[in-house]
């Protein structure tokens, strides 16, 4: 397993001054701030570039191993031999060496469909050339398991209190991961929503969780990538705080994943898999 990448030396968030401006009357009062770091890095694979993507400067280890998966770079984290982050004059550079095997897969994926991904913060699917392109996760062979609505409602619970950097800036999405009784074990912040939830993906990968024991919350919109992503990482549950799109909720159907959305403190909307949810009549 790689060792941790000592940490890069850059804030997660900045301080800065501001002016609060209240509608109606009364005068702009000066305030300090704080704005969330975001830097571009740049991924390539055993020194061939590969992507530069807008991040927060934080997990970029988890973020390695979240986003090699979820980008069908790498099948297993084993096919990861060592995560080297440097820092450069415009952002951090991101090397990951891989296994011979993996590393031959995936120049053989590259010249099949070039792709390229502009540095935009969360981009999701930029750089796709046509729609024979677009990801789509195998449908997984087991049925889901069971859900506890209790569970859900303790992790969303628990989940606004463990976003740091969000109370501190406002500004960032997060990704966890709760075992079944609705413990949070695992959760990440970025700017990004896909990279949130690349890095939370790629922390369970490191700490071994199982995929199959326990389920996947977000703070954003439940989209068709979240989805996919979900599903390369093998999860079978996803709760998001906003709405799916049409696209994500097609594809949570094809893949039989519980899905469920616009999470709130005393309600939740199940959009697939209503019949392995139990405990819908939980008390207050």
């Amino acid at each position: 397993m790689t060792p941790p990448i000592p940490r890069a030396p850059l804030p997660t968030a900045l301080a800065t001054e501001a002016s609060l401006l209240p509608f109606g009357t009364g005068e702009a009062r000066p305030r300090a701030v704080m704005v969330a770091a975001e830097t571009p890095v740049a991924l390539a694979y055993s020194s061939i570039p590969f992507a530069v993507m807008m991040a927060t400067p934080a997990d970029l280890e988890d973020f390695a191993y979240g986003f090699s998966l979820t980008e069908g770079i790498v099948a297993s984290p084993e096919e990861i031999r060592d995560v080297a982050l440097h820092p450069e004059d415009r952002g951090l550079a991101l090397d990951i060496t891989l296994a011979p095997a993996a590393l031959r897969r995936h120049l053989a994926q590259r010249r099949a469909r070039e792709r390229s991904l502009p540095g935009r913060t969360g981009c999701g699917l930029c750089g796709v050339e046509g729609l024979d392109a677009l990801p789509a996760a195998a449908a997984p062979a087991t049925p889901a398991p069971r859900l506890e609505a209790g569970a859900v409602r303790a992790a969303l619970g628990a989940m606004e209190a463990a976003q740091v950097l969000n109370q501190e800036t406002r500004a960032v999405h997060a990704a966890a991961w709760a075992a079944p009784d609705g413990t949070l074990r695992l959760l990440r912040e970025d700017v990004g929503r896909h990279n949130a939830l690349d890095k939370l993906i790629g922390a369970a990968l490191r700490a071994g969780e199982a995929p199959a024991e326990g389920f996947l919350l977000i703070t954003s919109r439940c989209s068709f990538e979240m989805v996919e992503k979900a599903t390369a990482f093998g999860a079978r549950s996803l709760v998001a705080i906003s709405a799916p799109t049409s696209l994500a909720l097609e594809r949570a159907r094809a893949l039989d994943m519980t899905l469920l959305a616009v999470a709130r403190r005393d309600s939740v909307t199940v959009f697939h898999g209503a019949g392995r949810v139990t405990g819908l009549e939980c008390p207050a």
